[in-house]
Formats: C-alpha cells, sequence, structure tokens
C-alpha cells in the first residue's frame, strides 16, 4: 500500500492533466470533450481506457488501474527509477484524449480557393473577425494582409464586394490604399467592377466615397464598370454610375461599342432611356463595324427599344454601316418582323434604300426567302434594286460572286480536311487492333509449335509392338519391333521433319525481338508457312503410322484415314493459300495507288487513307 500510494503521488506530479485532481468533478472540467456529459458511465463507455471503471474508481488512481499502459507501469515498479524515462513516455499517452474529441475541420480552411483567414470573413460577411483580424495587424503586415491574393487572384475587399458585404467593405477601406482597391482578379473584374456586375449598390456607394475615381476604372478591352452593369441590367447602378461621372456614357470598348450599344442589343429599356437622357448624341455614335446603337436594336426582339432611340433624333434610320445597310437591311437580315414593322411606321423611312450590294430590304427578303416580310414590305411600296433605276452594279456583283465561290471553296476545302482528319484516326486505331493481331498471331503459333514438337518427340518413343528388351538374333536391344516395316519409315521420316521444324520456329520466337510493323507482317508470314509444312509432316506421320495400327487385316481402315486427312488438309491449305494470294493482290493494287497519287494533291491523299482503311486494314486476311 505504501508502494502503491507514493507511486500515485509520483504519477500525479509527473502528469500534468491530473494535477490537482481530487474528485471525478474536476477530471471532468478538465476534459473539454466530456463537457455537457452529466453521467460518467457515458464517458466512460466513449473512451477506451475507461471501459470497466465502476463508479468507486473514480479517482486517479482507478483511472491508472484500469489503463493498460499503467498496468505495465505496476508490474514492472520495482524498476521504477531505471524506467523513469519509459515511465514518462507512458504518461504522456492519455494526453490525446484530453481536450481532444472529434476533430473538426476549422473554419478557417483555405479550402479549394486558397482562401487566407480574411479572405474566408470577408466572403461570409463575418465583420467582428474581419476587425479583430485588422487590428492584430499593423504596418506593411496590414498592407500585406489586405494586398494577398488567393488561387483565383481574389483580394479581401474583392470577396466581399463580390457578395455584397457593404459592412466588411467599408471597415477595409479605413486601411486601404487605391492601387490595392484596383487590384484585379484572373477573371478580370477589379472589386468596383464585380460589385457592378453583381448589382451591389451599398458596396459600389462605398467605394465610391472613398476612391470615386475607381469609377473610371477599365478592364483590357476599355470595359468600364457602366458597361458591366448595363450588361446585367441593373438598372440603379446604372444610375449612380451616371451621377457619379456622366463621361461614361461617351467611353467606347475596343470593339467601338458604347454602353448605349450594350444596353440596346440585350433589350434593357430603362437604361436606354437613362443613357439618352444623359447624352441624346451617343444615339449616333458607331462601332467599328459602322453600327449604331440602333443596328444593335433591330437585332433583337424590342421594338419599344427602337422606338426610343429613334425619339432623339429619327434621321438615325438613315445611318449606313460599312457595308451599307441601314437598320431596315438589318432588321430584315435578321427576320425581325416586329422591328420592320416598327421601322415602316416611322415618317421619312427609306424603305427602298440600296447598299453596297447592290440590294434593297425587298431584295434581301427574297434572297432568303421569308415570304411574311417580303409581303410586309410590298404592301409597304418596297421594290427591288432593278426597278428603283438603279440597278446592281456589275463589278459589286462580280465582286461578290467571287467572294461566294471563295467561301464554299474554303467550306469544302475545311470538311475535306476534317475528313481526312477523321479517317487518320480511325486508321491510327486500326493499326494498333492490327499490331495486336499480328501479335496474336505470333503467339499462337509459338503455342502451336510447341505442341506440335511436344506430340512428335513423345510419338517416336511410343511405337506400336513397343522395343526388343532382349538381344536376339537380327535386332538389337531398345530396337523398335516394327522399325523394319516400310510405313513406320515413311512415319520416322515425317515425324522427325515435324519436330525439329517445330523446334526452329520456337527458337526464332524466342530470340526476335520485332518492332516494326512490315518486319512483324513478313516474319509472320514465314511462320506461317513453317508451320503449315509442320501440320502436313506431323499428319504424313499420322496417316503413316495407321498401317502399321490396323494390320493387313484392316487395311481399309488406314486408307479411309488417308483419303479424309487428305482431303482436309489440301482444302485448308489450298484455301489458305488463295487467300494469301488474293490479299498480296490488293496490297499491290493499293501500291499502285499509292504511286499514282501526286504529291499535293489533298483530295487523292483522302482517297488513298480510304483505300487503306478499306483494303490494308480488314477485318480478316491471310499472310
Amino acid at each position: 500500500m505504501e508502494r502503491r500510494s507514493s507511486f500515485n503521488g509520483r504519477t500525479m506530479e509527473k502528469q500534468q492533466s491530473f494535477r490537482g485532481i481530487t474528485n471525478k468533478q474536476k477530471v471532468y472540467e478538465k476534459q473539454v470533450s466530456f463537457q455537457g456529459i452529466p453521467n460518467k458511465q457515458k464517458v466512460m463507455e466513449k473512451h477506451p481506457s475507461f471501459h470497466g471503471v465502476t463508479e468507486n474508481g473514480s479517482t486517479s488512481h482507478g483511472m491508472m488501474e484500469k489503463h493498460p499502459s499503467f498496468r505495465g507501469v505496476e508490474k514492472g515498479f520495482r524498476g521504477f527509477l531505471e524506467k523513469q524515462k519509459s515511465f514518462r513516455v507512458v504518461m504522456e499517452r492519455p494526453l490525446s484524449f484530453i481536450g481532444g474529441g472529434e476533430r473538426k475541420k476549422p473554419k478557417d480552411s483555405p479550402g479549394k480557393r486558397g482562401d487566407s483567414q480574411i479572405h474566408l470573413a470577408a466572403r461570409t460577411g463575418n465583420l467582428s473577425r474581419v476587425r479583430e483580424i485588422l487590428q492584430n495587424s499593423d504596418g506593411n503586415d496590414l498592407k500585406v494582409l489586405l494586398a494577398t491574393q488567393n488561387q483565383d487572384g481574389e483580394t479581401p475587399l474583392y470577396a466581399a464586394a463580390e457578395n455584397g458585404h457593404a459592412g466588411v467593405v467599408a471597415k477595409m477601406l479605413e486601411y486601404i490604399d487605391l492601387e490595392t482597391a484596383s487590384v484585379a482578379a484572373r477573371n478580370g473584374y477589379d472589386p468596383f467592377h464585380v460589385a457592378a456586375k453583381q448589382g451591389h449598390l451599398d458596396v459600389l456607394t462605398e467605394l465610391l466615397r472613398v476612391f470615386p475615381n475607381l469609377v473610371m476604372t477599365t478592364d483590357l478591352s476599355c470595359t468600364t464598370a457602366l458597361h458591366t452593369a448595363a450588361t446585367q441590367g441593373h438598372i440603379d447602378v446604372v444610375n449612380l454610375l451616371l451621377e457619379t461621372d456622366v463621361n461614361l456614357v461617351k467611353i467606347a470598348r475596343n470593339n467601338g461599342k458604347t454602353v448605349l450599344h450594350t444596353a440596346a442589343r440585350m433589350g434593357h429599356l430603362e437604361i436606354v432611356r437613362s443613357l439618352l437622357s444623359k447624352d441624346p448624341s451617343t444615339g449616333f455614335r458607331t462601332d467599328k463595324k459602322g453600327q449604331t446603337a440602333l443596328h444593335m436594336a433591330v437585332k433583337g426582339q424590342n421594338e419599344e427599344i427602337v422606338l426610343e432611340l429613334l425619339k432623339p433624333d429619327r434621321t438615325v434610320m438613315h445611318v449606313e454601316d460599312n457595308k451599307g445597310n441601314t437598320a431596315l437591311h438589318i432588321a430584315v437580315m435578321k427576320g425581325r418582323t416586329q422591328n420592320v414593322h416598327c421601322l415602316l411606321s416611322v415618317e421619312g423611312v427609306n424603305i427602298n434604300a440600296i447598299n453596297k450590294a447592290g440590294e434593297t430590304p425587298l431584295d434581301i427578303a427574297e434572297k432568303l426567302g421569308i415570304q411574311e416580310l417580303v409581303s410586309i414590305l410590298k404592301k409597304a411600296g418596297a421594290s427591288n434594286s432593278k426597278d428603283c433605276g438603279k440597278p446592281p452594279n456589275p463589278a459589286k456583283q462580280l465582286k461578290q460572286t467571287v467572294s461566294d465561290i471563295k467561301h464554299d471553296v474554303q467550306s469544302q476545302l475545311q470538311q475535306t480536311r476534317q475528313t481526312g482528319v477523321r479517317v487518320r484516326k480511325i486508321a491510327k486505331k486500326l493499326k494498333k487492333l492490327h499490331i495486336s493481331g499480328l501479335n496474336n498471331a505470333i503467339n499462337n503459333a509459338t503455342i502451336v509449335a510447341v505442341l506440335i514438337a511436344t506430340v512428335a518427340f513423345a510419338a517416336i518413343f511410343t511405337v506400336p509392338g513397343q522395343y526388343v528388351e532382349e538381344k536376339t538374333k537380327g535386332a538389337a536391344t531398345g530396337q523398335a519391333h516394327v522399325a523394319r516395316n516400310p510405313a513406320f519409315l515413311v512415319f520416322f521420316v515425317f515425324d522427325s521433319l515435324a519436330l525439329f521444324i517445330s523446334l526452329a520456329v520456337v527458337v526464332v520466337q524466342t530470340s526476335i525481338v520485332v518492332i516494326e510493323q512490315k518486319a512483324k507482317k513478313q516474319l509472320v508470314f514465314v511462320i506461317n508457312k513453317l508451320m503449315w509444312l509442320a501440320c502436313l509432316f506431323i499428319s504424313a506421320a499420322f496417316i503413316s503410322l495407321t498401317y502399321v495400327v490396323v494390320g493387313k487385316n484392316s487395311r481399309w481402315l488406314a486408307i479411309y484415314a488417308t483419303v479424309i486427312g487428305c482431303l482436309i488438309m489440301l482444302a485448308t491449305i489450298g484455301s489458305m493459300c488463295y487467300c494469301v494470294v488474293l490479299h498480296q493482290m490488293e496490297e499491290s493494287k493499293l501500291r499502285n495507288i499509292r504511286r499514282e497519287t501526286r504529291p499535293g494533291s489533298y483530295s487523292m491523299s483522302v482517297e488513298s487513307d480510304q483505300e487503306i482503311l478499306n483494303s490494308e486494314y480488314r477485318r480478316m486476311y491471310a499472310l
């Protein structure tokens, strides 16, 4: 008892997790994973080391008695001082369950995007967490922290702006500069642009309050936040940006399209009205194709936008693009019946305008075969270009014809190239199957050669009548009783030939490694012919031996076997020879086609590829 009590005392000193524990209540307070469990029996059932602990064993002494590692220590307690080091290791093992419990993935895990803690807090709108992180950082560390980008190039400010957390954005703006606020992600959007895309008005208000110059930022295609918001149809954001700087209406993208072009094409009526109210002259702005916003509007299906664009100045419908097409031409080309009605209802419309191709809207409608538009235009008084006293320019018609022919030829060439690519892919797959078939043929030939060699070798030593066991006159010991029989002599010759031919095939197969396809085909050709001979010789050996076995009285059985064997073998070998000759003729024909193919003729090369598919890579052929 004294030893055990001293052991307990030293144990409690070495094990910090048990220091000062006098009863089970303190044990449960130290054990975090066991909090909230009123019954200690449930606690003991959850951890394997507590199995078997009774209510009386609530002290640390009882726990150490039940734990397997402490039973081992008690048994070896006599050497306690010598084994003090190992005892410390044993005492550290129970620490794994103290404060443990099931490990859960922390909320600050970076995840697939590589987000930092401030990224995650900003993305979820956790303002208190963001404030805590910012307060714990200072100076250069704070600047680096706010400029940190994840795998998608997103800064913490970007994450907050994208998800519309205005409070988090406002807090970050207290510590951030314009350069960091303008950092763009890999998708090309900076925090201001992505907020405009998502329609987060509060976030944009906060950003503009601190950095008003952000309204003029553009991406690589010269797209402003106003373009982005107009594309998505966020009218509130558009109005906010226009109030900040009305000059945004005049900024065009790299393709020459203004915000009005974009809003008109996307069908956002309210945005079109707002833009025209700020600057009505933008309706005459053209892009690199020479098209106005009206040209873009008639491609859509909202005639209200068409009328709205005509309100400031209806002469905009006379503006021609680079190909001489007016808005009416474009509406007919796109088959927009409602927009054609809308344009025809406007006073002063030029219904017979002729583009650079010498076509009126009626010519285009008839060319496209849209009968509904043809009837509408004719009712409105439209006519063909030849009826207007301005026949199509012959030079322009010739140019158009040449262009159409060129387009058709390019189309045909593209289709031919695609066909050639598909044919070559199929040929490649068939080549793999062809090589696999050759390998199978070689392996099968090896197996058959070994089998014939085994049979031929065994047959010579298992002849009918057995052998001479005692020396007699005219016969040596071990000599076959039928050795002087002519039929046996024939058997011996053919059996030997079959044996050695088969062994030769085995030697060749195990010694030569062939990589190139043509050489592999030649090897298979030679091996197959040798195996034909081996099969013929082993058949002849069998037939000759039947004359010895059946005897003179049943000689007809041997003759029957001879006739049947010869017919079957000759028919088989003859058929194989016919297949080989046929395949050789087809290959010769294919070679002649390739010789006649002139270099540079793509159609002939495709034809030869088709010949390859039809001739060289057949499903079955003989070598």
